[in-house]
């Protein structure tokens, strides 16, 4: 096989993101409340070709914004993280976001403006479930990067 056709290829370290296709109910809260009212639904399916995920988020946020965003996630294979761009009802521009992933641990971080934060979440034993938290990095404004927990679990 040629190196032009092995290069077509989607790089093996993208299969790392297989378990998160299909359809997921999530739900939350913020961090210090007990009210689980951040609610929505996440939709990931590859991109033909396989060398992208694609995830579509709605989520009611606690009543103050209905948010709705479309994330495109590659492969960066000299970092081993999986660079994405966010498209959002919530910025007028394409926002950067970076995944890492070590076994059940997901960790997502964003730095841009005034986003300064990161996700870190985790998979079930079984891995029908995920869950964890966004929470502003340190010096971040904690206005802009609302500290919350959000998991859900497979509908589709």
């Amino acid at each position: 096989m040629s190196d032009d056709v092995r290069a077509m290829s989607p790089d093996p370290a993208l299969k790392q993101l297989d378990r998160f296709v299909g359809t997921w109910e999530m739900e939350g809260g913020l961090v210090g409340s007990a009210e689980r009212n951040i609610r929505g639904r996440a939709t990931y399916r590859w991109l033909p070709g396989g060398f992208f995920l694609e995830q579509r988020v709605r989520l009611d946020f606690a009543g103050l914004a209905r948010i709705d965003s479309l994330e495109i996630i590659g492969y960066d294979p000299g970092t081993g993280t999986f660079p994405s761009t966010v498209y959002s009802n919530m910025s007028p521009q394409p926002l950067p976001y970076r995944w890492a992933l070590d076994g059940d641990l997901v960790t997502i971080t964003v730095t841009h403006g005034p986003l300064d934060a990161t996700f870190t979440g985790r998979w079930s034993a079984d891995g029908t479930y995920f869950s964890g938290g966004w929470r502003p990095n340190p010096g971040a404004d904690e206005v802009v990067n609302v500290a919350y927990d959000v998991g859900g679990g497979r509908v589709e």
